[in-house]
């Protein structure tokens, strides 16, 4: 059996939409890092987006685990024209764009975006294509808010909107068995 502990990287405290831009994680809860690496299978893969608050976050817990290369297919939701602005700001602009967008997620996407049904194309293929290539590891994925709740949805067969409804905290664990059937053992985990 694999199971995946999709971890969400460290805190960037921007209040705006971030999806593909760079912003830098703020590790300086040296204890919350910690229990993070305590909590994780040892003998686990360590594998993470390629943008730098996913990556110095999986090294900050990889430990003596095998850190994998990044994978940009591991990213965030790209949010397009969107990146970096406030909903406030977003909402203003097409208030029935953007509702539909979080709403009823599926094929709407954001002015040169991503849309729901999108991000979920990626993120699993990324994944099996890792299970494909580490059969019977255990995995630690360090992503994103989007790509975790898209293995959220999959675990679960739930709508973009019911994966939507979870909160996924920053340097939380969200654990997901992958044999014999795709479930959630565990949801937005603070260890």
């Amino acid at each position: 059996m694999s199971r995946l502990f999709l971890v969400r990287h460290g805190p960037t405290h921007a209040r705006s939409m971030v999806g593909w831009s760079d912003l830098p994680a703020d590790l300086s809860d040296t204890a919350a890092l910690a229990r993070l690496d305590a909590h994780l299978p040892d003998d686990a893969l360590v594998i993470s987006s390629d943008l730098s608050r996913a990556v110095t976050t999986a090294d900050a817990i990889a430990g003596a685990r095998t850190r994998l290369p990044h994978d940009p297919d591991l990213r965030e939701i790209h949010f397009g024209d969107w990146e970096l602005k406030r909903f406030p700001d977003i909402d203003a602009e097409d208030p029935g764009l953007a509702r539909a967008f979080w709403e009823t997620p599926g094929d709407t996407a954001p002015p040169g975006g991503e849309s729901w049904n999108s991000v979920c194309a990626r993120v699993d293929a990324a994944v099996d294509r890792l299970l494909a290539a580490h059969p019977g590891h255990d995995l630690v994925i360090v992503a994103h808010f989007g790509a975790i709740l898209t293995q959220v949805a999959r675990a679960g067969a739930l709508s973009g909107a019911e994966a939507f409804a979870h909160k996924i905290d920053n340097l939380s664990v969200t654990t997901i068995s992958t044999l014999p059937n795709w479930g959630a053992e565990r949801i937005n985990h603070c260890p």
